[in-house]
């Protein structure tokens, strides 16, 4: 398989695949490919992909469905065709004027590529259409983004490609989804429908870290983001950045590499990752690539989706979608999440698992045809008034199994449940403390014996993470310096639907640490193994399913824009937010907090000394320390009245 199969793949942008058509392809049987150079307000020219359907006429007009992307629009070439186009095999039959643009600086596409690209043009004044006239871009001189891109791409599709409704709609998986919901930001009014999915939002709290803790399960990625092409191509320029780690052991391999300042002798030259290195705090760097601050003014529909166990963009979906809604009142906005991993509903497995856990048949496309071909369908080619018959939030849930729909989500009027973390191991619900008992579960953290964060070394060598998301947690709940609390067992169902926050009291005898939380649902010891286990040598008796979890660098407890050492020996709020949950808890099962300060190699090594920047600290910097999780600790979250 060609490795840049393999990327696209691995980030789920897999809506046009490099194949050649075989004989009687419905996509080269009923649409005609086109390739364009279309030029940008400051002159750079973006390679476009349009597939027209072969029956577009004056009478049968069709409208756009664009995906911006900086993985390849490839297959290159009038005379070459992928084997699907659109979404899903729904709407490419179903018949849309399908759009791929390379953008700036990646592939077939002129001008330089940046991360992120910082939004700039939603603070200039918007275009105005005169008259009746169809609406003209901005004037320049203006700066450019990919909001003015997205606005340039749809103003010459519309005057340029015929047979068109004048309707355009957008989507995109990982990073297009970030392109997608930027160029939703001073929109063109021709835009009516955009859908991320799976969106980037935020580089400091997605994909490369978590509340500041950096991925290091991401070391392999970082020629693709960090390395610039010369001129367009169509080759994978960046394949000899590659690192050669001659093993199969992707935790040895990481372990053994030492403090990240040992990266240099890879990344010397890789321009991001030197971004990294020299921005470990949440300055202007990674504020200014953040699209969430930039979600105002957003006149037409959307439809953001995400999957419960995405491994790199789970934050993005949840927050855009709530952004989206306390910004604009009235704004056509609903939310879809459904049992996936990273972008796994655009294509359809049969068998829905993540992990070792068994959802149901055929979940992908019941979203594909139900919920994503009836958005898209409404607003480019009917009504489009906003009666789709969709709810406001479509969610999945992971324990029951089953879709449920809300009229808004999280649900302002779900109760708070505390669960407390009992010095003696108990999750319990109704603790009374008393004053100044100070009760404590401690443990020791060291750097050189880090918890793993899954039992398969081999993922650790990987693009991204995929599996722990689900993964069975027995290994962790083992290890001495993994605290674990959990209920009784559940006399009666109990759903959490909603927002999650840990509320820790801690101490440590260093100066700096890392704080990993994990939901875990406890299944009993009686638990049958489904029909469908991918690994034979795992039984679900027992099983300890991660719902959810979430990292915590302590030094930003405070601000992440102003880190601060830790006092030994003193009592520290430590609070952060998980990412939401829908979950029901079985009767008969328990829940299972656990808390940790190391998870390699998905999260880096902490060194609990406090160093100003841990990407350049020595190995003599990384040293045990003693953590304390006091008993009047919490973990909040919404249950479902």
């Amino acid at each position: 398989m060609k490795l840049r199969l393999f990327i696209l793949l691995s980030v789920c942008v897999t809506s046009v695949q490099a194949q050649l058509t075989p004989t009687g392809n419905f996509v080269k049987d009923n649409y005609q490919k086109f390739e364009y150079k279309i030029p940008m307000r400051d002159g750079t020219k973006l390679h476009t992909a349009v597939y027209v359907p072969k029956d577009a006429s004056a009478a049968k007009k069709y409208p756009f469905l664009m995906q911006r992307t900086c993985y390849s629009v490839a297959p290159y070439g009038a005379d070459t065709y992928p084997t699907q186009v659109g979404p899903s095999e729904t709407l490419t039959r179903e018949k849309f004027i399908f759009v791929y643009q390379d953008v700036r600086g990646r592939w077939m596409s002129e001008g330089t590529w940046t991360n992120m690209t910082p939004t700039v043009t939603d603070q200039q004044p918007a275009p105005v259409a005169k008259g009746k006239k169809k609406a003209t871009q901005p004037a320049s001189p203006m700066p450019v983004d990919e909001s003015s891109d997205t606005y340039d791409t749809i103003e010459w599709l519309l005057k340029n490609v015929p047979n068109n409704n004048g309707r355009v709609g957008q989507w995109g998986i990982s990073y297009p989804g970030f392109y997608t919901i930027a160029g939703a930001v001073a929109a063109h009014p021709a835009l009516k429908a955009s859908s991320p999915q799976a969106p980037v939002s935020d580089f400091f709290f997605d994909d490369f870290h978590h509340n500041g803790a950096f991925i290091q399960a991401y070391l392999f990625t970082y020629p693709v983001f960090g390395v610039q092409h010369p001129a367009p191509t169509t080759k994978d320029w960046y394949l000899d950045e590659f690192i050669k780690t001659g093993t199969s052991d992707g935790f040895q391999w990481q372990y053994d590499l030492g403090p990240l300042k040992n990266v240099d002798k890879y990344y010397k030259d890789n321009f991001y990752w030197q971004e990294t290195v020299n921005h470990p705090n949440y300055d202007e760097f990674w504020q200014k690539r953040s699209i969430i601050p930039h979600l105002k003014n957003i006149k037409h529909a959307l439809m953001t989706v995400g999957g419960w166990f995405d491994a790199e963009d789970l934050y993005g979906p949840l927050n855009i979608y709530k952004t989206v809604e306390k910004n604009n009142p009235g704004t056509y906005n609903t939310l879809v999440m459904g049992p996936f991993g990273h972008g796994r509903w655009s294509r359809e497995t049969g068998h829905t698992l993540h992990s070792n856990i068994y959802f149901g048949d055929s979940i992908a496309t019941f979203y594909q045809r139900n919920i994503e071909a009836k958005f898209f369908d409404h607003f480019l080619k009917g009504s489009g008034d906003g009666k789709t018959g969709l709810p406001e939030a479509y969610l999945f849930d992971t324990g029951k199994k089953e879709w449920k729909t809300f009229d808004k989500w999280p649900q302002t009027d779900s109760p708070v449940k505390q669960f407390f973390l009992g010095a003696d191991g108990g999750l319990a619900t109704n603790r009374t403390m008393s004053t100044g008992s100070n009760q404590y579960s401690e443990f020791v953290s060291d750097p050189m014996k880090p918890v793993p964060y899954t039992e398969d070394n081999t993922t650790t060598l990987g693009f991204t993470p995929f599996n722990y998301m689900s993964e069975d947690q027995r290994f962790a709940s083992r290890r001495p310096d993994v605290l674990t609390f959990q209920t009784d067992v559940l006399t009666e169902d109990m759903t959490l639907a909603g927002e999650i926050t840990a509320k820790l009291k801690v101490s440590t005898t260093g100066t700096d640490a890392d704080w990993v939380v994990k939901l875990i649902d406890v299944y009993p010891a009686n638990e049958p193994n489904h029909a469908y286990m991918p690994n034979r040598n795992i039984t679900l008796g027992n099983y300890q399913q991660m719902v959810r979890s979430e990292a915590m660098r302590g030094r930003f407890r405070n601000s992440f824009e102003k880190p601060e050492p830790f006092k030994p020996g003193e009592i520290t709020d430590v609070n952060f937010r998980l990412q939401d949950v829908l979950h029901t808890f079985k009767k008969g099962h328990r829940v299972m907090i656990q808390v940790q300060s190391t998870w390699f190699p998905l999260i880096d090594r902490n060194p609990q000394k406090y160093v100003d920047n841990i990407f350049k600290a020595d190995a003599a910097d990384f040293q045990k320390a003693t953590h304390r999780v006091y008993d009047n600790s919490s973990i909040d979250v919404q249950v479902l009245k």
